[in-house]
């Protein structure tokens, strides 16, 4: 499988890049990129959530009423959940949400969520992805060049210097990320996928079954 090259310039280079096709020319198996993105969203959420149960907020030490007579519903404590102010019944506690998946099944929806966005035509491969200064304005000139400024994009890049973190970190949906940490979740969450051309040799290697 081969790939046209572009410049920095947005034009076209004379070479084209081979993509293994164990790697980007697979049948993608849905099920396992839905475990994969699935996970790593869970993976994400802190589980700092609380609140107090009725046995955690304060008062409830003398009983609010004679338990007959009144003509109202007996109560036995201002910390019961039908109060105001009283605790939360089943409320939520603080417990991780982390989800484990085996190796084989990452690496099948790395190379399922590849294949998909190279088959709907959203991957561009350029030579070199690099910037000769830290200003914003030299980066989006760079994917003006490409036709990519108004795409929301994920960079693969097989390392990310100073200069091109400083540059592309306030350009919004535009996501830099080093080509060996890219996960199923960062492949699909992309309009255009932009690989730069050493990167597309790493995951040759690192994903070819």
């Amino acid at each position: 499988m081969k790939l046209h090259v572009l410049k920095n310039d947005g034009s076209p280079l004379d070479t084209t890049v081979e993509l293994s096709p164990e790697v980007f020319g697979i049948e993608p198996n849905e099920h396992c990129m839905y475990m994969a993105v699935r996970a790593e969203l869970a993976n994400m959420r802190q589980g700092t959530h609380k609140a107090k149960s009725r046995g955690e907020v304060s008062g409830g030490g003398r009983k609010p009423w004679r338990q007959k007579g009144r003509g109202t519903a007996r109560s036995g404590s201002n910390r019961s959940p039908v109060w105001v102010g009283g605790g939360k019944a089943f409320g939520p506690t603080p417990h991780l949400y982390t989800q484990k998946l085996n190796k084989k099944v990452k690496r099948l929806a790395r190379r399922s969520a590849l294949s998909t966005m190279l088959k709907n035509d959203k991957v561009v491969v350029v030579d070199e992805i690099r910037v000769e200064s830290s200003k914003t304005r030299e980066f989006v000139e760079l994917l003006n060049n490409l036709k990519l400024a108004d795409k929301k994009l994920t960079v693969l890049v097989t390392e990310i210097s100073e200069e091109l973190y400083l540059a592309s970190r306030n350009v919004p949906n535009v996501y830099v990320i080093p080509v060996e940490r890219a996960s199923t979740f960062d492949i699909l969450d992309c309009e255009v996928l932009l690989i730069e051309k050493s990167a597309t040799e790493v995951l040759n290697t690192i994903l070819k079954a």
